[in-house]
């Protein structure tokens, strides 16, 4: 891979997660058609093709010209608790973390339960493994790597990935940093989450990502000031470009 591969970069803002997630599968789709685009059907045929996504007008045919590969960054507006293939909560533990005013979702990923809220950078990239020769294994490392990049970047030295099963990114024992993908037919969903000013004691009626006695930490509290998501945009973004090889593109305006 180089450089000269582009990567549509989606910022959403402040969103819900079901909108990060809808989003997202539009990529999905679209990552899909671009390896066979003789598959693709015509304008207004059928209801199975990729959604229309923001960015350049139609190409050749009238299809929306678009990127193979694209992450999907957001923050989450409202405090959600997911979980993947396992750490389903029970039916009373559902019932109070709905009542302290958060909404669950079950998520296509790998992990047990975590948080989701507003202080949150989310970041669900699309990428196809097959096309970059890159193993799962070594796709989740280059996730931990960009963060420990970042972390780096940022003045903090000491975070760190250690090896499976406590996966993501950590200062000391608590978790900066969560990681949980999904991958079907070697394009990848799902991601990151890092905790930037994110309100930890959302954190405390759960077991984040099923490891007991572990704590999390957010950027906030690690450097001792606020850290707002778009403060550290850029800078991930940077990273994100660097272990990755490619080169970063934005439409015009991802709200559309």
């Amino acid at each position: 891979m180089s450089r000269c591969v582009a990567v549509r970069v989606l910022r959403l803002g402040a969103v819900p997660y079901a909108e990060a997630l809808r989003v997202q599968e539009r990529c999905v789709a679209a990552a899909r058609a671009a390896r066979s685009p003789a598959a693709l059907p015509g304008p207004g045929q059928g209801r199975g093709g990729p959604e229309a996504l923001p960015g350049p007008g139609p190409g050749p045919g009238g299809l929306e010209a678009l990127p193979a590969e694209s992450v999907v960054l957001s923050e989450p507006a409202q405090p959600v608790y997911t979980w993947g293939l396992r750490g389903a909560p029970g039916a009373a533990a559902a019932a109070a973390l709905r009542a302290r005013g958060a909404a669950l979702v079950a998520a296509r990923r790998g992990g047990h339960i975590t948080f989701h809220g507003p202080g949150q950078l989310l970041a669900f990239p699309v990428l196809d493994l097959r096309r970059r020769r890159l193993p799962l294994r070594a796709y989740v490392a280059g996730l931990e790597a960009l963060v420990v990049r970042l972390c780096r970047r940022l003045g903090l030295g000491t975070a760190r990935a250690l090896p499976p099963p406590f996966t993501g990114v950590w200062m000391g024992d608590s978790k900066l940093c969560a990681i949980g993908v999904h991958c079907r037919n070697h394009i990848t969903s799902h991601g990151l989450a890092l905790n930037c000013c994110t309100d930890l004691t959302w954190f405390e009626h759960i077991v984040p990502c099923g490891l007991e006695g572990k704590g999390v930490t957010s950027l906030s509290h690690e450097l001792g000031q606020h850290v707002a998501v778009s403060h550290i945009l850029e800078p991930f973004l940077d990273s994100f470009q660097e272990v990755f090889d490619c080169t970063l593109v934005s439409p015009e305006d991802p709200g559309d």
